[in-house]
């Protein structure tokens, strides 16, 4: 209070939005004092409103190649005291990717988010999904990504913290254009894509990813790690009769991943072959089949198909494939 004119001193720094406001202390009339209790009770009201639902947003990992999934977990806190009406609209949940110099980055319509569903108070939710195929994100860089949530019977809509992640583009170890057989009876000539067996670091882990383009790759239709492999490791790989790529390459002192990849770029198979007496290395037999030959394959809960339960076997290690010429 000035003992002059008694008046309410406030500092500047607390009603920086004002014209009038200038370095130093500001006086102020009973009416504009009136309007400053008002914006300063409202901005506490919505603080604390915003403050009974809290929502973040997560991702696993921080870097991707281009066309390579990228999951997001969108997590909602709700305190709010009341039962929260999610997925209302198609829109009820919407992403933002930007570059480092804030330009948005284009996108393909919304990330699918339907699927109606309630949180009750004091409970949490997390809605995954995958932003990738949505924005363009072909151009290696570093992005940065928010999401912003609007509940049906919430009057705000709420946006959560800004993630940073990064698109690079790895090093190209082997590539080939490939023919996709046509459909049976189909006299269309088979589309040409290509494989690509790529290497990258991630989180200090040097990691062999394979990618599945067009023929001119600028469409990606899959991206993603085999697994982590040894810096001297030269992966085998051959291409079979129904345009499958098998891949052999070294992941420790004595151990191979074995991996086969159809042209839609699903992982069909997953194996782990240990070094033995004879290293384990790619082979077709008379039929053409390609397969792993030498070594022992190791039964493991990460094979692909899952191994089925069989009593009579060793329970670690089991013979080659019979498609293997030994």
């Amino acid at each position: 209070m000035s003992r002059a004119t008694g008046e309410a001193v406030v500092p500047a720094r607390w009603v920086s939005g004002f014209a009038a406001c200038h370095a130093g202390l500001v006086t102020y009339s009973g009416r504009v004092k009136t309007r400053l209790a008002s914006l300063v009770l409202l901005a506490s009201l919505t603080g604390s409103a915003l403050a009974q639902i809290r929502v973040d947003l997560v991702l696993d990992q921080n870097q991707f190649l281009p066309g390579e999934a990228i999951p997001v977990a969108v997590r909602i806190t709700n305190f709010s005291g009341l039962t929260l009406r999610l997925g209302h609209s198609s829109d009820w949940l919407r992403f933002t990717v930007e570059t480092k110099d804030g330009y948005l980055v284009p996108h393909d319509g919304e990330v699918p988010v339907a699927g109606e569903s309630e949180l009750e108070n004091s409970t949490v939710a997390t809605k995954r999904v995958d932003v990738a195929p949505t924005f363009a994100l072909k151009k290696p860089g570093p992005y940065r990504i928010s999401a912003t949530i609007k509940p049906a019977n919430w009057d705000k809509e709420l946006v959560t913290p800004t993630r940073s992640f990064e698109i690079f583009a790895g090093t190209v170890l082997w590539e080939q254009a490939f023919g996709v057989p046509p459909p049976a009876g189909s006299a269309n000539p088979p589309e040409v894509r290509r494989y690509l067996l790529q290497q990258a670091i991630h989180l200090k882990e040097l990691k062999l990813y394979v990618r599945v383009t067009d023929q001119r790759g600028e469409k990606t239709f899959a991206a993603f790690p085999l697994g982590p492999m040894l810096s001297f490791s030269q992966p085998e790989k051959q291409i079979d009769k129904q345009s499958q790529l098998h891949v052999l390459y070294q992941v420790g002192a004595r151990s191979f991943n074995y991996s086969v990849i159809n042209p839609d770029g699903k992982l069909v198979a997953r194996q782990t072959h240990e070094y033995t007496d004879t290293r384990p290395v790619l082979r077709a037999d008379r039929a053409g089949e390609i397969g792993v030959s030498g070594g022992l394959r190791r039964l493991s809960r990460d094979d692909l198909p899952s191994p089925e339960p069989n009593p009579g076997a060793p329970p670690a290690l089991s013979a080659p494939p019979a498609a293997a010429v030994n």
